[in-house]
């Protein structure tokens, strides 16, 4: 009976170890794998308060347990991104494009770091493929249209800006780029239209003020870009920029007290000014004594 037992034990004894083996093996990965999760969720918390640095660390230690997590990648891309380090963030999307080929946010994000990098024909190629996957990805034209409007090819930024306003009719922002394409091609009434549009979708928009400001001064009048840059003034007090340019056209209507005062306000700002206009300034207001030192 006893040899029976023994036996009966050597025949069981190895099942049973594998069986408590394979158990402990499970728990170590269903662990392994609960911390993978962890360290996915507690990554996406710290990004989304701006914590890059230690969302970076979470997403390390996600890949570590799942290196193809297309995810990991592609929002440690984006940590990367934030942090300016466009360089590890690109690295970053191209892992995530291999797992994942059809991400257009991923597509758009790594055009994105190749525009601050001025890369702008790898930008383009992205914002290209970005637009294959999802044509209705408005900011994938918006960028496309900046990238055109820095490269001066400007019909083809107006294609793009009007391919977004098609989508969205209420952005001040797209308006005021056209606006300033069209300025650069000298169809200043065209610009005036986009400008005014932007203000009535956005009526404490200074930018577009300013730059009706400069399509009025274009079109030589004077009066009216004096009344825009006045309004710029009011909603944004602090930009040396606009006081600037209602400066020189005081200065071309001969009211030469105005454009000193604007001129010191400009000092006061820290915002550089041209050393023949200020020459010519002082003169005119008999205050060459005066000088304020140069930025």
């Amino acid at each position: 009976m006893k040899n029976r037992v023994n036996k009966s034990i050597c025949i069981i004894l190895p099942f049973i170890v594998l069986f408590l083996f394979s158990h402990a093996t499970a728990q170590q990965e269903y662990m392994r794998a609960f911390d993978g999760l962890f360290y996915k969720y507690r990554g996406l918390a710290n990004y989304n308060k701006g914590q890059y640095d230690q969302a970076i660390s979470d997403f390390n230690k996600t890949l570590e347990i799942y290196p193809r997590h297309d995810n990991a990648y592609f929002y440690r891309g984006l940590a990367y991104y934030h942090k300016a380090q466009y360089g590890q963030a690109i690295s970053d999307f191209n892992k995530t494009l291999e797992i994942y080929p059809r991400h257009d946010n991923v597509y758009f994000y790594r055009g994105l770091a190749y525009f601050k990098m001025s890369q702008f024909d790898q930008a383009i190629l992205d914002f290209n493929k970005t637009l294959e996957i999802n044509p209705g990805f408005t900011e994938a034209y918006q960028y496309r249209g900046l990238i055109y409007f820095k490269m001066r090819q400007y019909d083809q930024a107006i294609l793009n800006f009007n391919k977004v306003l098609s989508i969205n009719q209420n952005d001040a922002y797209i308006y005021c780029l056209r606006g300033r394409v069209y300025g650069e091609k000298g169809q200043h009434d065209l610009a005036i239209s986009d400008y005014t549009t932007a203000l009535k979708i956005n009526p404490k928009y200074d930018d577009a003020y300013f730059y009706r400001g400069i399509a009025n001064y274009h079109k030589g009048h004077y009066g009216q870009a004096i009344s825009d840059y006045t309004k710029a003034i009011e909603i944004n007090p602090e930009d040396g920029g606009f006081y600037y340019a209602r400066g020189e056209i005081y200065y071309l209507k001969k009211e030469y007290d105005k454009s000193w005062e604007d001129v010191k306000k400009v000092q006061s700002l820290g915002y550089p000014i041209h050393p023949k206009f200020l020459n010519n300034l002082l003169e005119a207001v008999g205050k060459k004594s005066e000088t304020p030192p140069l930025n």
